[in-house]
């Protein structure tokens, strides 16, 4: 029960704590209108029937071992996420800007279900793995190393940007018969007090392995 209910926390809250950090790259960068991350177009959102091209059935479960995206210049090692004690996930150590890590409590990328990737957009030092990621739009693919030797393929089929206010935790995190994938990272408004206001979500489904 207990791990059920950390499941459930974690869908429930989870990544929008990424919504916290607070882009020191940007405020401490001295520029009055430092260059910022790309957000998504209103055009690559999910839309009310969505549509996902190209679906393959799932794979067996396997821990995933790195992320690329090609469209974007992402080639990073992941590391597993857990939960914090308030329910909300880990976030990679800012220090590691070319890190990503995985939701390891949940569907692992390429099975059944949905799984979760998360990854810093910015840290002291500059721009960190997903600081691009706003720039994706529909059909670039992502694909997921894993440690049984296979690759997952997907097929990104929306990208969005939520204020954490007002994030859709069903929406991201809810569950699908589909092997489905979210690339997730801070974003949306920003503000030199608090950071960034938001989030931007990448909504991919399996289309190939090899």
């Amino acid at each position: 029960m207990e791990a059920e209910a950390r499941r459930a926390r974690a869908r429930a809250g989870g990544l929008v704590a990424l919504a916290t950090c607070i882009g020191v790259w940007l405020i401490g960068s001295g520029s009055g209108e430092p260059v910022r991350p790309p957000l998504p177009s209103p055009g690559e959102a999910l839309s009310a029937q969505a549509r996902f091209p190209g679906a393959i059935a799932a794979l067996p479960g396997s821990p995933p071992t790195r992320i690329r995206i090609p469209s974007i210049r992402v080639d990073a090692p992941l590391t597993g996420l857990g939960l914090q004690a308030d329910g909300s996930l880990e976030v990679p150590p800012p220090a590691r800007r070319e890190l990503a890590g995985w939701y390891r409590e949940g569907t692992t990328p390429g099975a059944t279900g949905t799984a979760v990737v998360a990854g810093h957009v910015d840290n002291a030092t500059g721009p960190a793995v997903f600081y691009h990621l706003g720039a994706l739009r529909r059909g670039a693919l992502i694909e997921i190393a894993r440690a049984d030797g296979r690759t997952a393929v997907f097929t990104v089929h929306a990208v969005e940007v939520y204020d954490a206010k007002a994030f859709p935790d069903s929406r991201v995190y809810g569950s699908s018969p589909r092997a489905e994938l979210r690339v997730i990272t801070c974003g949306g408004g920003f503000s030199p007090r608090t950071g960034y206001q938001g989030n931007v979500v990448v909504f991919a489904h399996l289309t190939g392995t090899y």
